[in-house]
């Protein structure tokens, strides 16, 4: 038995319809739909497909987000994660630990068994997937960057049946190239020759569209229609040879999106504050603002009264959302007004002393499209965003086909989340999972499993602290613990 795992980055399980994405619905009657399915806090790529590969939230495997800042060496540094060249001299300085906890990869080459990445996001998200690939002789291959793939011979037999690597596209263009290169690369070299015990194949759309040109316009939508297609191939290939070879197939997405409305700069909101604010660790910084969509605060100073006073700050300013810091208690956090940051499993040695998400609401863009949030990049209004506390940033695709599963053309109305899926994948692989492992398995979708489900808990948290107010949504199902949403008000 053997796994196929393909992934739409930034794909909102909304936009799923038989116009748009005929081929996701295929897949649908053929298998079931994870109708309550979640990503993990922050809603970010380079903290979501590390918790896929290692079945565990941002407190266990330490990617805190696309960017953080590292203050276990000295002087204190600041680390952008797209950068695939910086994780392998992160990984190799620390021994092996850039995570602290086992990823799929390891476990399957404990096992004997073999993991292949086909990608075409960034080249440190195209590492993350398998950051150990060349230590284990094991495939990973970029749609666009050299650096990021592995071996060198496997690379050249790709390109000498899907092409040259293509370039990556200007960042208005939606990538089509890549996607086209990725899917042939795996249905005519990766598949016939290496034959993986799991594959994940992860196209990088519509999630570099939709920030440029909006979630649901034209440009964005076309792009989905491409990946669709793309993923067309992937599934009659399935119908035809992979489903008789017993290869089960999951498709996903790693977050949502939601509509940037109002621009905003922290930098300027703390400066104003009475702050010295800056965008890396520097003598004349007391602290530093994470570049993104979900606000991450590293004071040089971080004790209990300058945390207090920046949040205080923050919580005046109509672009704060929910915010989080150590805890106080099994609800509050140090500063009032806040969470315990341990609520959204932003609790690492990395996390940022006070985390936060971007105001959002349910107000309808000019799409159509349910969910909208102040936002800071350079990007102008009505793009898409994510990170934060949405619930449409923290939907994602979920879908799973084949023998190991159950009743096709139904959907599971349980929680799940993308730390799900590798226990689930283990489970019937019949390897052995870790114990740093915080998702579940789906016994509820597999096939012959008991028919008993589990129990779900509903929980609220509130904070407050003059007028402002914040709640967080949670549902904990069989063991394992699931963000609904939250808001500030």
């Amino acid at each position: 038995m053997r796994f196929l795992i393909v992934s739409f980055d930034g794909l909102r399980p909304d936009l799923v319809s038989p116009e748009l994405t005929p081929n996701l619905c295929r897949l649908q009657s053929l298998g079931i739909t994870l109708s309550r399915h979640r990503t993990i806090y922050p809603s970010e790529t380079r903290a979501a497909f590390p918790s896929l590969v290692t079945g565990a939230t941002a407190s266990r495997h330490g990617m805190v987000g696309n960017q953080y800042v590292d203050r276990w060496v000295k002087p204190s540094r600041f680390i952008d994660t797209s950068d695939a060249a910086l994780l392998r001299k992160l990984d190799l300085e620390s021994g092996g630990r850039l995570m602290d906890v086992p990823t799929l990869g390891e476990l399957l080459a404990a096992a004997g068994r073999s993991l292949a990445v086909l990608a075409t996001n960034t080249a440190g998200t195209t590492r993350f997937f398998h950051h150990k690939a060349e230590d284990f002789g094991h495939i990973r291959l970029s749609g666009h960057f050299r650096d990021a793939c592995t071996p060198d011979e496997v690379l050249a037999e790709a390109e000498a049946v899907a092409g040259p690597l293509p370039t990556a596209p200007l960042e208005v263009e939606p990538d089509k190239a890549g996607q086209d290169w990725i899917t042939t690369a795996f249905l005519k070299l990766i598949w016939p020759k290496h034959r993986p015990d799991v594959t994940i194949i992860s196209y990088g759309e519509p999630d570099n569209t939709s920030h440029v040109h909006g979630t649901g316009a034209p440009a964005t939508l076309g792009i989905v229609s491409h990946c669709d297609c793309q993923f067309g191939r992937l599934l009659d290939w399935w119908e035809v040879e992979g489903r008789a070879e017993d290869v089960q197939i999951i498709a996903i997405s790693d977050h949502g999106h939601v509509t940037g409305h109002t621009r905003v700069s922290v930098v300027d909101s703390l400066r104003n504050a009475g702050f010295r604010p800056g965008a890396a660790p520097a003598r004349d910084f007391d602290v530093v603002v994470v570049p993104g969509q979900v606000g991450a605060l590293y004071l040089t100073d971080p004790g209990e009264d300058q945390i207090a006073r920046l949040v205080e700050a923050i919580a005046k300013e109509p672009w704060c959302g929910p915010v989080f810091t150590r805890p106080k208690n099994e609800i509050e956090g140090i500063a009032p007004g806040s969470l315990g940051n341990h609520l959204v499993f932003a609790n690492h040695r990395r996390s940022a002393d006070i985390s936060f998400s971007f105001r959002a609401d349910d107000s309808v863009d000019p799409f159509g499209l349910i969910g909208a949030t102040f936002y800071e990049s350079d990007r102008r209004g009505g793009v898409g965003v994510h990170g934060g506390l949405h619930p449409k940033e923290l939907a994602a695709l979920g879908i799973v086909a084949g023998s190991a599963f159950g009743r096709p053309g139904s959907a599971s109305t349980i929680p799940s989340g993308i730390c799900d899926l590798v226990p689930t994948i283990l489970q019937v692989l019949r390897i052995s999972r870790p114990g740093t492992m915080t998702g579940r398995v789906l016994h509820e979708v597999l096939d012959g499993a008991s028919t008993a489900i589990p129990e779900i808990t509903q929980e609220t948290f509130e904070a407050s602290h003059g007028s402002y107010r914040q709640v967080l949504w949670r549902v904990q199902a069989g063991g394992s613990t699931y963000l609904e949403g939250g808001i500030a008000e």
